[in-house]
């Protein structure tokens, strides 16, 4: 099964898409950030975001989608613009006809540290060892997806019937 990993934003996207063999091992498949300018108008990136998970999906045609839902404790108007993002790749993901399940970031962490309140360096590590990778994932976007890919192939299961 391959699951396609999405930490939101609308400067800098991670994706990530790991593939879980038969004997239950994981593989990094691909990994990066899809960036959009800050001097575009808003609708300009929206449009770049929906275009690039657009063309993720069928370039690596994922059986399955996890995508980080929101936290913010102050910024209002940051969490706005993520939010529209958020929604953009939510829509994109549905129109390639994906499986989509969300994961609040303490379950993330939970999944992968075993400890919902993980900071980002250890989790970033254990990203690293669960995948087999030399290095840490860059940029932090990036290792974040693979961690929500991660969490939606072990939850898979239980998603597949809600």
């Amino acid at each position: 099964m391959l699951s396609l990993g999405i930490d939101p934003g609308t400067a800098t996207i991670g994706y990530g898409l790991v593939k879980e063999h038969a004997d239950g091992s994981q593989q990094a498949i691909a990994y990066g950030v899809i960036t959009t300018p800050p001097t575009q108008p808003m609708w300009e990136r929206l449009k770049t975001i929906y275009d690039g998970i657009t063309e993720l999906v069928h370039l690596y045609q994922p059986d399955r989608a996890g995508v980080e839902e929101l936290f913010f404790a102050k910024n209002v108007t940051t969490a706005i613009t993520v939010a529209q993002g958020r929604g953009v790749i939510l829509l994109a993901l549905t129109t390639c006809k994906l499986p989509i399940a969300e994961y609040k970031p303490n379950q993330v962490k939970q999944s992968i540290a075993g400890y919902g309140a993980a900071a980002k360096p250890q989790m970033q590590e254990m990203v690293r060892i669960l995948l087999g990778l030399d290095e840490i994932p860059k940029p932090d976007d990036a290792a974040d997806a693979l961690a929500i890919a991660i969490t939606d192939l072990r939850h898979a299961v239980y998603n597949e019937y809600e």
